[in-house]
């Protein structure tokens, strides 16, 4: 799972540090709203809703804000209906990406997901063609100045899966169903999230060793993640750290 967990933690970095707040704001008010749009304003009944209001949460967006998203998903309030779309394709050096967007016009977003691929060196491909090189998992990222013995204890006590040490976070995998008990397990011990989520890890990953191919494909992930609609970008790259600590400077 190295491409995932690699990438995940640059996400990880880039959101504390991104001074373009509100867009990254929008992008997780966009997840609330269709949540609650498919399964309903009750969290308690809304599995869905639960993990964006915590992920909102996570990135400090204010409570009334994400109120008034899911008023809007719910129907309480006049909002735009976004689609959930994903699509396939290919970074350069044959990574597998997967993009998950949410968009009010399939046929715009469609056809510029498609021209970022193209100008970044990348391709589109069909529906299924790479998505079986990923699993659907939960994922929290857990500050590393917890101790790694007692974050693995409470979080495999609670039915995680894994843990793996990424620097400056340890990184909980489970299923996506354990992840609301892995978090509240966590939290309970005193061991808080600094965030978690629904994410796509790679059963498979392609190692990238020239650093000049490396960019090309971090630069397609980034033009990718920076489009509005995108909410989620996933590969499954093996890029050296030094290579991804040189790019993120």
């Amino acid at each position: 799972m190295s491409g995932h967990s690699k990438w995940a933690t640059t996400k990880y970095r880039k959101g504390a540090q991104d001074s373009a707040r509100a867009k990254v704001f929008a992008k997780i008010i966009r997840q609330v709203e269709v949540a609650a749009r498919e399964g309903g304003s009750d969290m308690s009944a809304n599995a869905g809703l639960r993990t964006m209001y915590a992920k909102a949460r996570d990135s400090s967006v204010p409570i009334d804000t994400i109120e008034r998203a899911i008023k809007r998903g719910s129907g309480e309030l006049e909002g735009v209906r976004y689609e959930s779309i994903s699509y396939e394709g290919y970074a350069p050096d044959g990574v597998a990406v997967i993009v998950e967007c949410l968009s009010d016009n399939r046929n715009r977003t469609g056809a510029e997901i498609r021209n970022i691929f193209s100008k970044s060196g990348g391709s589109m491909a069909e529906p299924g063609a790479v998505s079986w090189q990923f699993e659907r998992k939960g994922v929290l990222a857990v500050p590393r100045t917890f101790e790694e013995d007692r974050v693995l204890e409470v979080a495999m006590e609670a039915g995680a899966e894994d843990l793996a040490d990424e620097g400056e976070h340890w990184l909980v995998t489970c299923s996506p169903t354990d992840l609301m008990a892995v978090r509240s397990a966590l939290e309970d011990a005193e061991l808080s999230p600094g965030s978690s989520e629904l994410s796509m890890v790679p059963t498979t990953t392609v190692e990238v060793s020239d650093e000049s191919e490396a960019k090309r494909v971090l630069r397609l992930i980034d033009a990718l993640d920076d489009h509005d609609d995108v909410q989620n970008v996933y590969a499954n790259f093996d890029i050296a750290e030094s290579v991804m600590a040189a790019y993120g400077e």
